[in-house]
């Protein structure tokens, strides 16, 4: 078995109960001791209550489930945390049906728990550099059942799906960014581009047009339709190894991503790429992980009510 790998098994073990759970989740959370998540003061006075703290600044009580996506969760601790181990260890993901049998809870709230383990999963990060490979994929659409009226124009891309652009830098730590985009156009494309590539950097793209005028970086392109796929520094096979990663998780565990929650999804998948990479030790992910969630909230009534996004 990997060494940086620790099965379940292993992980009840050293999380035999709630305190235990608790207090990794505080270590993770405050390295250097307890934190007002109100006023960020650093002199704090320990309650009797276990696990609750006061500001003597601010004198709010809080424990270490406020300031984050936990906050006002019923679910005990010991449960976010697993659900976060197979969160880091599921190449593909884990459905809400399967974690609400793992962990004893409805499906509506592993839903929901799953979700906001997701908004952790957000992170803007540097931009990427060297040789950076660019791509789009589709998901999603349900065309075919539609009556011949009401089906979707096509254009790059198959109909009725929504476009998500990637690059991943193919040396290093290849890391990877991913987000749904509104549209496969020259303008959004190249803004996205130079919004999360330094300048200078290499482009790897297919032929589509809309890489053509790049500036300010060295764009190599691939012609996929000549029947090339790698042109000695051209080529896309990274990032397409992303997108193979992305919808094995779509088809085999989820069925269908929302439009309205598709990022979160992509946030999932990349954040198992990078942080939650699997040559990164177990805890250390999951670690990762908490700190991703902390500063953050997402009540239930804000997720179902939130908009479709219009723009990448």
């Amino acid at each position: 078995m990997c060494q940086v790998t620790i099965s379940s098994f292993e992980f009840f073990k050293m999380f035999p109960d709630e305190r235990s759970a608790r207090v990794h989740f505080e270590g993770a959370t405050w390295p250097n001791g307890p934190v007002c998540p109100y006023c960020e003061y650093l002199d704090i006075t320990t309650l009797k209550r276990e696990g609750y703290y006061r500001c003597k600044s601010c004198r709010k009580d809080f424990t270490v489930r406020v300031g984050t996506v936990m906050h006002r969760s019923k679910i005990p601790i010991r449960k976010w945390l697993f659900a976060m181990y197979l969160v880091c260890t599921a190449r593909k993901g884990v459905s809400s049906v399967q974690l609400s049998k793992e962990i004893g809870i409805t499906q509506k709230s592993a839903w929901f728990l799953l979700q906001r383990i997701r908004e952790g999963c957000s992170k803007e990060g540097e931009k990427l550099s060297g040789i950076v490979e660019v791509d789009e994929t589709f998901i999603g659409g349900l065309e075919g059942n539609k009556h011949k009226d009401k089906k979707l124009k096509a254009g790059r891309g198959a109909v009725g799906k929504a476009a998500v652009l990637g690059m991943r830098e193919r040396d290093g730590e290849h890391r990877v960014k991913a987000f749904p985009i509104a549209d496969t156009t020259s303008q959004l494309l190249q803004h996205s581009i130079e919004k999360n590539v330094n300048p200078g950097a290499t482009i790897c793209t297919d032929e589509h047009g809309a890489y053509r005028g790049l500036r300010g970086y060295d764009h190599r392109v691939i012609k996929h339709k000549a029947g090339r796929y790698v042109d000695g520094m051209a080529g896309t096979n990274g990032i397409e190894s992303v997108w193979a990663v992305l919808k094995r998780g779509y088809y085999g565990i989820y069925h269908h991503f929302s439009v309205k929650h598709l990022a979160r999804y992509v946030d999932e998948f990349t954040f198992r790429l990078n942080a939650g990479n699997v040559k990164i030790h177990t805890m250390n992910r999951i670690n990762s992980l908490i700190i991703g969630m902390v500063g953050k909230r997402l009540t239930y009534k804000a997720l179902i009510a939130e908009p479709v996004p219009k723009a990448g």
